[in-house]
C-alpha cells in the first residue's frame, strides 16, 4: 500500500540544511524499524518549508500501532524522533502531539483507463 504523508519543518534554512543532511544518512537503527515493521520504500520531498512523504508498506506486515508501539520502546528510534523534532513543525492541521499527517487523495489518474 502507499501512503501519503505532511509535515513542515521550521523556516530556517540552516536547519534546513542540517535536516537534509541527516536524510542522507539516517541511522542504520531507524532504517531496521522501518524494514522490520513492513516499510518497504519511503521517499521524503520538499518544497520550502513543507515535505511530503511517499511510504509504500508490505500489509501484510505493516501495522501502524505496532509499529509506533516498537518506536515508543526504541532508545536509537526515540532518538532519532527526538532530534528531527528540532527541525520539524506541526502543519496548520497537524493536532498536537502528532506529527506526519496523513494527506488525502484527491485525484488517480489510473481511475481514468489506459489512453489510447
Amino acid at each position: 500500500m502507499r501512503h501519503c504523508l505532511a509535515l513542515d519543518l521550521k523556516a530556517d534554512a540552516a536547519l534546513i540544511d542540517e535536516y537534509e543532511a541527516f536524510h542522507r544518512a539516517v541511522w542504520p537503527e531507524v532504517i531496521d524499524h522501518l524494514r522490520q515493521h513492513g516499510v518497504v520504500g519511503m521517499e521524503i520531498f520538499r518544497l520550502g518549508t513543507r515535505l511530503v512523504m511517499i511510504m509504500e508498506t508490505d500489509d501484510a506486515r505493516f501495522d501502524p500501532q505496532r509499529m509506533a508501539a516498537a518506536e515508543r520502546v526504541n532508545s536509537r528510534v526515540q532518538e532519532w524522533e527526538a532530534l528531527m523534532w528540532r527541525f520539524q513543525a506541526a502543519t496548520p492541521w497537524t493536532p498536537d502531539g502528532m506529527k506526519w499527517m496523513p494527506m488525502e487523495r484527491i485525484f488517480d489518474l489510473r481511475e481514468y483507463g489506459a489512453s489510447g
